[in-house]
């Protein structure tokens, strides 16, 4: 099985050079994400953008398998990508910037997919949870009555690739999928949650 970790993000929000590359606890984001898959023994793929050359250095410097998109966006992108590497198994996509995500947490996500019976599913974390943690939401919705925020974690079916598909909101009550770093403060929020794990 493949994860799709989508990293060609310009980082113009936090000013600190290729987002993927930015550090947490002296560690590139990207490199909590792909240890985290190859942990759950899913080998993880690196779509990249024009805009990251040198998260493309340190995914080839660390072998880590890369697909390089024309940074249209995130759905084309993971389109393109499922396209040009004939998925047609179900696959995970997940962003590059959520730096606590962990092993146990994809295991568990898999395991609720398979329950599910769905072509997808998306994995959402209590808005709640995400203010304890000192992050502000920019995206709200009820899941399961109570509003939830996306994680960037999902798994499609890659034999619809391009078709909607019937999609399962999976709830985790996790703070490590309560951080996705997009300013100085979630770098902060993100390192704190990874000291106290």
């Amino acid at each position: 099985m493949l994860a799709l970790i989508v990293a060609g993000g310009r980082g113009t929000r936090l000013n600190m050079g290729e987002k993927p590359l930015v550090r947490i606890c002296d560690r590139p984001m990207i490199e909590y994400i792909t240890d985290a898959f190859l942990a759950a023994g899913i080998e993880p793929v690196a779509v990249l953008s024009p805009h990251v050359p040198q998260t493309g250095n340190w995914c080839r410097a660390h072998g880590i398998t890369t697909f390089q998109a024309e940074g249209a966006g995130y759905v084309e992108d993971i389109t393109a990508c499922i396209a040009m590497l004939d998925i047609t198994e179900p696959v995970f996509t997940s962003v590059s910037d959520i730096p606590c995500l962990t092993p146990e947490i994809i295991s568990a996500v898999w395991d609720s997919y398979r329950a599910a019976g769905t072509d997808a599913c998306s994995v959402w974390v209590s808005a709640e949870l995400c203010r304890m943690h000192g992050t502000v939401p920019a995206y709200v919705q009820p899941v399961d009555e109570i509003d939830a925020v996306p994680c960037g974690i999902n798994i499609l079916n890659g034999a619809k690739n391009g078709e909607e598909q019937q999609e399962a909101a999976i709830l985790m009550n996790s703070p490590c999928l309560a951080v996705n770093v997009n300013t100085p403060a979630d770098i902060a929020a993100a390192q704190q949650i990874l000291l106290s794990h």
